[in-house]
């Protein structure tokens, strides 16, 4: 989550949280409890699960070219006993130029 630039106004973060113990699941945490249980293949059910965007984040820094932006996600889901991070990046929607970034060891996800 790093590289990002906010401070020429382009772009915006906001999240959204889910704490769904003792209560109907939304759509959204169901579909994150479908792909734990897919890419896991094991049972699984979300008692938390918390949702961040980045939307079209400028590169840092934003005064080389703010319209090369990206847009993902990152989704932190947990049953009490087990945690998750779904890492959700924007279909085509990677616009900035990593060879134009101060670091040369860009990764996308983490490790």
């Amino acid at each position: 989550w790093d590289n990002a630039d906010f401070s020429r106004g382009v772009g915006t973060t906001f999240y959204q949280e889910f704490s769904t113990l003792n209560t109907a699941k939304p759509p959204f945490v169901r579909d994150v409890e479908a792909k734990v249980r897919r890419y896991m293949r094991s049972s699984y059910s979300a008692a938390w699960t918390l949702k961040i965007t980045w939307e079209k984040a400028p590169v840092h820094a934003a005064w080389t070219d703010t319209r090369k932006t990206i847009t993902y996600q990152a989704v932190l889901t947990t049953d009490g006993f087990r945690s998750y991070i779904l890492m959700l990046y924007q279909d085509g929607g990677m616009q900035w130029d990593y060879t134009r970034l101060t670091s040369t060891n860009v990764l996308i996800g983490y490790t």
